[in-house]
């Protein structure tokens, strides 16, 4: 069968783009021909575009500007709905020839029907498959009913464009699927929705070469004016609130405290080489800005009272090592080989690539318990440095812990960066218990039920 995946964006390393290549290239050794299709490609080589499906088009950004906040910006609720509706025929009509270009037979929609943005592309996509007739499996990686961000309606439209299209119960002369990632979202769409789903966990290829330092990335450290003895500690995710990251400043900080730093300069760190005084601890986030700058600009003044240094690579880390011009650019898989920690602290997750990605690399982690790790991967029993399940927020709506936890967290980080054979034990159980549960051959096994069953309907 001809199989298209759609989304916003391709070829970064946002969790979607990143699930969707893996599903394609599983897709493929079922013997499926599959297409990606989405607003921009990023640094992909092969993929078609419809520049509207963006979720940064600025006519879309202006529709959710006033979708989900007062509308300011057209004359009344009338000139809102047909913009969406101006917008959503041209992608219509754009995904129609596609369709019959590549003669797709399932088209399968990432998010577009589930995180509540994008209006214009969900009703095209919605429109094109009931004009085509062809089969669609909607794949939910996040709800908009997740978000703290979409709580106001600015009026009518959007409260039925949400309610019909998000996710659509059936399609008219379609046969339809839906796909979640996690066993909480499972029950929710049955809870909101009355829509039966299936779930299909993130996975990981743990069969592929290591990630390691090679010619390519020896320099990452120089580049970033680190040295060999500095100790990385790598947040890989896009930088929005719900990662919180400022809980990982938090434990640096603690990591930075004079007990601590006095046992990593008497030990030997993992790797042999000596945490001297001219050695810091160096907090890299690797992912790009996602969220507005208030929250960045509260990031860097936190940073800057716990006096942490910290790094954003963001513009010269790309899904896969390239040149933009004369910068030289590194993959996200160069940043783990060249980090020695990792924290991961999102208090919401759909499901978790930066936790496989860390233990593909063998890396010790820092989490905060979201529910779905609760409820998905705590199970399997990690060995993990935990900040526990519970939060608050400050005036600020800045994340916090017991500070108690936190101290105990930085001791046991310290614990794993100067204790080499306890520190290899933990990871290789992690790497052993990730590929034995979430690797392609899960994700193999879940498609071919997913898509066998597809091909017996046509």
């Amino acid at each position: 069968m001809n199989i298209v995946l759609c989304h916003f964006r391709a070829g970064e390393t946002d969790g979607v783009s990143l699930e969707m290549e893996k599903w394609k290239l599983i897709l493929e050794k079922l013997g499926h021909n599959v297409f990606i299709l989405a607003g921009s490609l990023g640094s992909l080589s092969e993929g078609s575009t419809i520049t509207e499906l963006q979720y940064t088009h600025p006519v879309n950004l202006k529709i959710v500007k006033n979708s989900y906040g007062p509308i300011i910006d057209y004359n009344n609720e009338d000139a809102l709905s047909e913009d969406i509706s101006n917008l959503a025929v041209i992608i219509e009509k754009k995904l129609v020839d596609f369709i019959h270009e590549k003669k797709i037979n399932i088209i399968v929609p990432n998010n577009f029907w589930s995180i509540g943005g994008g209006f214009s592309a969900t009703i095209a996509i919605y429109n094109a498959i009931k004009k085509t007739g062809i089969e669609c499996i909607a794949h939910h990686h996040d709800f908009y009913w997740e978000s703290c961000r979409i709580t106001y309606r600015s009026c009518q439209t959007v409260i039925d464009i949400l309610d019909k299209y998000f996710p659509p119960e059936n399609i008219p002369n379609c046969k339809l699927k839906h796909v979640v990632i996690n066993k909480i979202s499972q029950n929710e769409l049955i809870e909101y929705k009355n829509i039966k789903s299936n779930i299909v966990p993130n996975v990981f290829d743990f069969s592929a070469p290591l990630w390691k330092i090679d010619n390519y990335n020896s320099d990452f450290r120089q580049t970033l004016g680190l040295k060999s003895s500095d100790i990385i500690v790598l947040q890989a995710t896009r930088i929005v609130t719900r990662k919180a990251i400022e809980l990982a400043i938090e434990f640096i900080k603690e990591l930075n405290s004079p007990e601590n730093i006095i046992r990593l300069q008497k030990n030997k760190l993992y790797n042999n080489e000596t945490f001297t005084v001219q050695s810091r601890i160096v907090y890299l986030i690797a992912g790009k800005v996602e969220s507005d700058s208030h929250y960045l600009k509260q990031l860097i003044k936190l940073a800057d009272q716990c006096n942490i240094s910290m790094i954003f690579t963001g513009d010269i880390i790309e899904h896969s090592r390239c040149f933009q011009g004369k910068t030289k650019c590194y993959s996200l898989w160069d940043c783990y080989a060249n980090s020695d920690f990792v924290t991961y602290t999102s208090i919401q997750e759909g499901w978790g690539n930066q936790f496989l990605e860390t233990m593909f690399a063998k890396l010790p982690i820092l989490i905060y318990e979201y529910p779905v790790f609760e409820s998905e991967i705590k199970p399997y029993n990690f060995n993990t440095i935990s900040l526990g399940n519970t939060f608050n927020t400050d005036n600020n709506n800045m994340v916090y812990v017991n500070k108690s936890i936190i101290r105990q967290a930085a001791v046991q980080a310290v614990n794993l960066l100067i204790d080499k054979e306890k520190r290899k034990k933990i990871t290789e159980e992690n790497f052993t218990i990730c590929k034995n549960n979430f690797s392609y051959d899960t994700l193999h096994k879940v498609l071919q039920n997913i898509f066998i069953n597809t091909s017996r309907d046509n």
